[in-house]
């Protein structure tokens, strides 16, 4: 082997990782989270945990992405333990699907057929046809599905490259006596499970066995047990990933690890007592990427089948191995939003619009306590709305810095827009609840001054604020909903809101005039109405953000010329209702 050979070895082995790596990332992208999102929900038991678990990773090539999701699930309270290790047995089961793809390589055979279904046939043709569609198509979607191709093609001929390479290894030496340390069961699984540890993917580690088996110097003893180690080398990603996290997660991450480890000793004793009672006629038959598939599905079925029965008792003992402590049962301050989940961006922005929902209901339900002040101060809701500012601002502080991490990723149009529109309401959100503290302030202070305004200005304000809760529950509602329709409702309101404030603006300011009120009451009376208007602002912010995203651009500026400018019946219509609704002569 000469310098050249290696370094088309390392070539070789960048294509293979850098092919993986596009193709999961796509693969992941086109899913959009959907995949996610049926982890999330169909896990009531474990039988479904399995069968999604396998499902999910062989379509997302991935089976650390799925396990530290399922990790998060655990930390953030959506799932118990006993749920994600179905996942976790699934996981590893799907992972197997890799190999069998990357088998191919090891077809043999001059037919016209089984050409084509070797690598160095197809792999090229993929490559061009996914450069093609990355070029010359503007769907987002099919863009993506043209880096999974592109990825495919560059893994098939990483991995072929890499057997190339590796073809004059066969006759050196030094490399037998290597292969032959690893029939050692000790040594052969510490090597399996340091590859997979540097790489962070048992799919590359075993693809990278399967490239060295085309020597022809790899034995059943010497592959069996690099296999096994490279399941155990797996959970690696995941129990990094549990660092920080609450106990239960720990032991989900936990629980990978030892079922890997169980498995391991199980297919040991059984795979080598069988080697020393009856002498197995393949164990020093060579392999090949085919058989390298085989003994991995069929190792992680077997530890699957075998301890599937045993899951509650697995759940047992990692509450053994990680038990609760006097320390645990104090409260501590959970993040919004698991930060596992950002290995999926796609899911990762469901779960913000989740806490996005819960946001809107705060603000508005501050906005409904503040409107309450309007008649009379209440202590008790003074406290309920200043608590409930509290936790808008972590909202705020919290979902903003988790989406600045959403952004720096590589995000699809869909998903560029979707960021967008949440950070838009998240601003919105938390500044809605600003303007129900300035009127919970207002009153207050009119509350310890005793101040009062006239039976007019209170119903003036009461009108006013019916148009307020209003614009707060219709805008909010579209945005829970994302209904188009209902936001389309928010700007003539917001317009016959406009209206009010300068009307109410001016009969206060002639009752000023006439002595009917002093000039301290009619700044607390500007304040109030401003608060208003301003509620109603951020409300049209909303709807406005709603409507132009979903027609595919964001030029809030111009949709409000277009609104005003035109004389849209629909528009004029509705605005005519609320100027009737809300009429304060």
């Amino acid at each position: 082997m000469t310098v050249f050979d290696i370094f088309t070895l390392l070539g070789g082995i960048a294509m293979f990782l850098f092919g993986m790596n596009v193709m999961g990332d796509n693969l992941e992208k086109i899913s959009g989270g959907k995949l996610e999102t049926i982890l999330e929900k169909m896990t009531n038991n474990r039988i479904k945990g399995v069968l999604l678990g396998t499902v999910v990773t062989a379509l997302i090539q991935s089976s650390g992405a799925v396990t530290v999701m399922a990790v998060g699930f655990v930390n953030s309270g959506i799932m118990a333990l006993r749920q994600v290790i179905g996942i976790i047995m699934g996981a590893n089961i799907g992972t197997t699907v890799t190999a069998w793809i990357l088998s191919l390589t090891g077809i043999q055979g001059d037919s016209f057929l089984l050409s084509m279904l070797k690598p160095s046939s197809f792999a090229p043709v993929l490559a061009f046809i996914g450069i093609a569609m990355v070029m010359f198509v503007k769907s987002d979607k099919k863009k993506s599905v043209g880096n999974i191709l592109i990825g495919f093609g560059v893994l098939m001929i990483g991995m072929n490259t890499m057997s190339t390479a590796l073809e004059g290894l066969e006759s050196v030496p030094g490399f037998t006596d290597i292969l032959t340390k690893f029939s050692n069961p000790v040594l052969g699984v510490l090597a399996g499970a340091l590859l997979t540890t540097a790489l962070q993917s048992s799919s590359a580690s075993v693809g990278i066995l399967q490239a060295l088996s085309v020597t022809g110097s790899i034995s059943v003893s010497a592959a069996f047990p690099l296999i096994l180690g490279q399941n155990i080398g797996s959970c690696t990603t995941v129990l990094i990933s549990s660092i920080g996290a609450n106990k239960n997660a720990k032991r989900a991450a936990g629980a990978h690890l030892v079922f890997n480890v169980i498995g391991v000793i199980l297919a040991m004793v059984l795979f080598y007592g069988a080697n020393a009672i009856f002498g197995l006629p393949f164990f020093d038959d060579k392999v090949n990427p085919a058989s390298i598939a085989i003994i991995h599905s069929l190792f992680n079925i077997f530890a699957t089948v075998v301890l599937f029965p045993f899951g509650n008792q697995l759940e047992k003992l990692m509450c053994l191995i990680i038990p609760d402590r006097d320390e645990d049962a104090e409260p501590k301050s959970e993040s919004l939003v698991e930060e596992r989940f950002l290995i999926s961006p796609s899911f990762a922005l469901d779960k913000v619009k989740e806490r996005c929902d819960e946001m809107a209901l705060l603000a508005k339900k501050n906005i409904n306590l503040s409107l309450d002040f309007i008649k009379i101060y209440n202590r008790s809701k003074d406290e309920k709305i200043k608590n409930n500012e509290k936790r808008l601002d972590k909202y705020e502080d919290e979902l903003e810095t988790y989406l600045v991490k959403i952004s720096t990723m590589d995000l699809s149009v869909e998903d560029s827009v979707r960021l967008s529109k949440l950070s838009h309401a998240i601003g919105n959100f938390e500044r809605i609840g600003d303007y129900g503290v300035n009127i919970l302030k207002t009153k207050r202070t009119m509350h310890n001054d005793r101040i009062h305004f006239s039976d007019e200005a209170n119903r003036e304000l009461d009108i006013m604020g019916k148009a307020v809760k209003e614009i707060t529950e219709n805008s909010i509602k579209a945005f829970i909903d994302d209904d188009l329709e209902l936001a389309q409702t928010v700007e003539p309101l917001e317009q016959v809101i406009n209206n009010l404030k300068a009307e109410l603006r001016a009969k206060h300011s002639k009752r000023m005039e006439n002595g009917e009120c002093t000039v301290e009451n009619g700044m607390l009376f500007f304040d109030i109405v401003n608060s208003f208007e301003r509620i109603a602002d951020h409300c049209s912010n909303l709807a406005v953000c709603i409507i132009e995203l979903s027609q595919g651009s964001y030029q809030t500026h111009s949709y409000l010329k277009q609104v005003k400018k035109s004389n849209n019946p629909s528009f004029m219509e509705c605005f005519e209702g609320y100027l009737n609704k809300y009429s304060i002569r």
